[in-house]
């Protein structure tokens, strides 16, 4: 018989730890750029029956029987991301954004082949063709970079990258570029060398659907994404392709990269794509843009020096040099102070990823929470009054009971 305890009553000890969660998030000021609070919609479905449900293979091609409510979630699912990217063709079972890279690549090319994608440390993702990655394992890395002068897209220096080595694919996207993408230019790129064109828009999706970053679909042969950051839905990925990708690319998932589907996560993503569908998601998108400007300013008026000088998206990233401390500090400072945020390299940053000279901040969790421009001038107050003090522990205590008087009001979660 299927136990009917609750996990306060069979195990105490996760339950506890659950719930330390759920105060922490409460307590503290979540800024880091690919987190998000999900709804208690989409965690319903996650924490659903579906978990239980083995479902190799796609709708009405299943490798196991039973699996008829499976199959209406995944064709909603697709359905819903279709309309909502505008896309031909979208498998939705990635475990992850890194799976959706590797299910493309296996699709679109052969062990050796050459992947170009924007240097680890310059804002690319590890996915994209670094060493330490599968992806840097099993194809030939051929980064490009920013511009040393302006921290921007070079699309001149990227050209002659490519036309040198001619990669079969060139990756765009990025974990922690703060400006927009001209998807286009990559095209033009990829077209004068014959190269595929795949855009990774796991931190953007949610301002390419609302209309405030430029689309890839029309310029690109794949696009992937995860379906969490700020698309604020549960932690997974997405494949977006043209129609004569479809074959390949469902393949590439399945049997190609994994086996059986998550299908509770399946079943929330279509939950999370109903909800960016609504005018409220492009009017929490447009916070978000303006919450981070707003992050962005405040700190330039305190003596900041940001990446390329600024932000057009969801996130920043603040060069930390001058301010004499390394990322580790800065992070592990802010944090006792109650806000989290995480180091992050720079462009042509000197230190290791393990100490870094800068820190990545983004503004889609605390958007979720309903905080404005307003609450973003005080957390970037917040932000200078620990970073001026390192080691302080008289001022971290101050900053972070005034971050939890703050959070008080925005709570992210009711418990």
């Amino acid at each position: 018989m299927v136990s009917q305890l609750t996990l306060d009553q069979f195990d105490p000890e996760i339950s506890g730890l659950i719930q330390n969660e759920i105060k922490r998030v409460n307590e503290t000021i979540e800024l880091i750029a690919s987190e998000n609070f999900v709804s208690r919609a989409i965690m319903e479905a996650q924490g659903s029956v579906f978990t239980n449900k083995y479902a190799e293979g796609y709708p009405n091609k299943r490798y196991y029987g039973g699996c008829q409510n499976m199959d209406r979630a995944e064709i909603a699912a697709k359905k819903r991301a279709q309309l909502l990217f505008g896309a031909e063709h979208v498998n939705v079972q990635p475990h992850s954004g890194t799976q959706a890279n590797v299910a493309a690549y296996l699709a679109l090319l052969k062990p050796g082949d050459k992947i170009m994608g924007m240097e680890l440390s310059h804002g690319g993702h590890l996915s994209h063709g670094s060493s330490a990655s599968i992806s840097g394992q099993y194809f030939q890395n051929v980064p490009y970079y920013v511009d040393k002068a302006t921290e921007i897209l070079n699309f001149d220096q990227i050209r002659n990258i490519a036309k040198k080595y001619k990669p079969q694919l060139i990756v765009v996207g990025a974990s922690s570029y703060p400006r927009l993408i001209d998807f286009s230019a990559f095209r033009s790129i990829a077209d004068e060398c014959g190269s595929y064109l795949l855009a990774d828009i796991a931190h953007i999706a949610g301002l390419v659907v609302a209309g405030l970053h430029p689309d890839p679909i029309p310029y690109c042969d794949v696009v992937t994404s995860t379906t969490h950051k700020t698309l604020r839905g549960p932690r997974g990925g997405i494949i977006l392709c043209k129609q004569k990708f479809a074959q390949s690319i469902d393949k590439a998932v399945f049997p190609g990269t994994q086996g059986g589907p998550l299908m509770h996560v399946i079943a929330a993503k279509a939950v999370c794509f109903k909800e960016a569908s609504t005018n409220e998601f492009k009017d929490y998108q447009c916070q978000i843009v303006k919450n981070t400007k707003a992050l962005a300013d405040e700190l330039v008026e305190r003596g900041y020096k940001l990446i390329s000088g600024g932000t057009d998206n969801h996130l920043l990233l603040v060069n930390l040099i001058s301010k004499g401390i390394t990322g580790f500090e800065a992070e592990n400072a802010l944090d006792e102070a109650g806000i989290t945020v995480n180091k992050n390299r720079i462009p042509f940053d000197t230190r290791g990823p393990g100490i870094t000279s800068g820190i990545r901040i983004g503004s889609s969790s605390v958007t979720t929470r309903g905080m404005n421009e307003c609450q973003m001038t005080i957390i970037a107050g917040f932000i200078d009054d620990v970073i001026s003090n390192i080691g302080n522990k008289r001022i971290y205590a101050k900053v972070k009971e005034k971050v939890a008087e703050l959070c008080k009001r925005y709570p992210a979660y009711n418990q």
